[in-house]
């Protein structure tokens, strides 16, 4: 009880007692931008683009008549953090409007069907015969547009094609919800127009698959079965500088192939201490065939949760809340997901992934190989304590209304910090650890290179398997698991680089606060956990005590 008091008052001493001046602005935003979002849900419309930009627009002005030289430190904080977001959605709106722009032509039939929207959101009553008949030819004009496609130009990429046939579905589904709330509970719109939408939604469909395989010179499938969407240089280029990365797409990619350099430096090291010589990907090998038998491995994942959180407390290296200790549990990853995700997932549970009796032999074999003791040692506390579950705990209570700001270097960097940390207090019992630890930080350097130059066009889903297969060493089933997690998911384009950048953000920053003896170790850890997450320039402004800037923009050169 005494140690849940102390913990209960250093949430409020670290955490509410310094709510700063700009908490209700940022919660009333984050309020108005739901309400928003569940009124003008055809996110592919010039009425959606006008609102939320003119919306954002008038918050940044809110922000900008703030006192800036008058806020707490926090306060100043919260501002920069407030700012960035708000010019990110900006940007983001810019590029994703002039984007839609391009293909907007394809619903210059929808003008009385957006009006029927409208109209619905405060329930007017239609006058359904004149409904109906101004339905009918809404059909007929989107099958004229089909039949016109034959003879227009084609799109010069499969993402511009599929753009417009999202505009037409977007359109058709909003449409669509309208529909439905006056079917079956007005009588005169349910005698008059479930003929002329039956009609006016085949012709629609019709539409997009037409639009859909509109386009020539790209190639959607390279064979790996992998759908992706490259956003290209320019959008890259926008996500790091909002991001605070003051690096270019090719400085990361040429530190990630020096991490590179180092991990097969030091994999040949743990090669010849196991036997094989320079022959490192034997010695991966052997580490793979370690795994534990199907049923055994979901105890040992929890032993090794169990291990990292004793690690941290017997070395004092941060503060494990009991609570934090107590609510984490356990559960197993689907044969279908493992598709997506062969390894663990983690947070408040830790999805674990091994075979199920529904795979293949070839699969339960990857699965158990890509997840044996010797791998799964330096990341199961990267995706529980002090990794992701603490990292969530934590900002559940500690300036909770930065979860807005959230970013992935913040979230993954944290975690794999940790794994540069452990690494340096001799965390690897002997060398097949090191082999397991070495692995995953040459698949995070691997992650930089695929990425980006998938998303600047120079590399396709196959090769970026290839790439993981022939230089890190996966299973081929677990590297098409990862490059499509990383393209068809619900990751952004930045999200495979931010474990390794964020990672080496953190760590440059210990060298700056922690090494040189200006802050104790735990005192720097407990610090970040009770900051919430933001990109780490502007979490190092907290750290370091250096003032922001109330325009500041990416600058750290944190690699050189």
């Amino acid at each position: 009880m005494k140690k849940l008091i102390l913990f209960l008052l250093l949430i409020c001493s670290a955490g509410l007692a310094k709510a700063t001046e700009l908490v209700s602005m940022i919660q009333a935003y984050q309020a108005d931008r739901g309400a928003l979002s569940r009124i003008y849900t055809n996110r592919l419309s010039t009425e959606y683009f006008t609102r939320m930009e003119s919306f954002n627009k008038d918050y940044l002005s809110s922000l900008q008549a703030q006192n800036y030289g008058a806020l707490s430190e926090d306060g100043k904080i919260d501002y920069v953090l407030f700012r960035n977001y708000l010019e990110k959605e900006l940007a983001t709106l810019d590029l994703d409007k002039r984007a839609f722009t391009e293909v907007q032509s394809v619903v210059a039939f929808g003008k009385l069907l957006e009006e029927f929207v409208i109209a619905r959101r405060r329930a007017k009553q239609p006058n359904s015969q004149e409904l109906a008949a101004s339905w009918n030819q809404v059909a007929k004009s989107v099958d004229a547009q089909l039949k016109s496609l034959a003879n227009s130009p084609k799109y010069d990429s499969w993402q511009k094609a599929d753009l417009a046939a999202s505009a037409v579905e977007s359109l058709s589904k909003a449409t669509k919800e309208a529909y439905d709330f006056y079917f079956d509970y007005d009588p005169e719109f349910t005698w008059w127009m479930p003929e002329p939408w039956k009609k006016l939604d085949e012709n629609m469909k019709a539409y997009a698959k037409g639009l859909r395989e509109h386009y020539t010179n790209s190639v959607k499938d390279d064979g790996s079965g992998i759908i992706g969407k490259p956003i290209g240089r320019e959008a890259l280029e926008k996500q790091l500088a909002f991001e605070m990365i003051a690096y270019s797409p090719e400085e990361l990619i040429v530190e990630a192939e020096k991490q590179f350099a180092w991990c097969e430096k030091e994999m040949l090291e743990a090669s010849n201490e196991l036997g094989f010589g320079d022959d490192w990907k034997a010695a991966l090998e052997m580490v793979k065939n370690t795994y534990l038998p199907a049923g055994a491995w979901p105890e040992e994942v929890a032993r090794l949760g169990e291990e990292a959180i004793e690690i941290m407390e017997k070395n004092d290296w941060i503060t494990v809340p009991s609570l934090a200790k107590e609510t984490w549990r356990t559960t197993m990853i689907s044969a279908e997901r493992q598709r997506v995700s062969p390894f663990f997932l983690g947070g408040e549970v830790i999805q674990i992934s091994y075979p199920t009796s529904e795979m293949s032999h070839e699969e339960k074999m990857m699965s158990m190989r890509g997840n044996n003791p010797h791998f799964s040692r330096a990341t199961v506390q990267h995706e529980l304590i002090p990794g992701h579950h603490l990292q969530q705990f934590m900002n559940q209570r500690y300036m909770t209304h930065r979860r807005m700001f959230g970013t992935p270097f913040w979230t993954e960097g944290w975690a794999l910090y940790w794994e540069f940390v452990l690494w340096d207090r001799n965390f690897p019992r002997d060398a097949k650890d090191k082999v397991g630890m070495l692995f995953w930080r040459m698949h995070r350097c691997a992650r930089i290179i695929f990425s980006l130059n998938y998303h600047l066009g120079k590399m396709t889903p196959q090769e970026c398997i290839d790439l993981l297969v022939d230089k890190v060493g996966h299973e081929y089933a677990n590297a098409e698991a990862e490059v499509r997690r990383s393209f068809e998911g619900s990751y952004g384009p930045l999200y495979q680089i931010a474990y390794m950048i964020g990672a080496l953000e953190i760590y440059s920053m210990r060298k700056e606060m922690v090494d040189s003896g200006k802050m104790p170790e735990k005192e720097f850890h407990d610090l970040i956990m009770t900051q919430n997450a933001m990109p780490i320039e502007i979490l190092r402004s907290k750290v370091t005590g250096k003032p922001l800037d109330k325009n500041h923009k990416a600058s750290w050169r944190f690699l050189d």
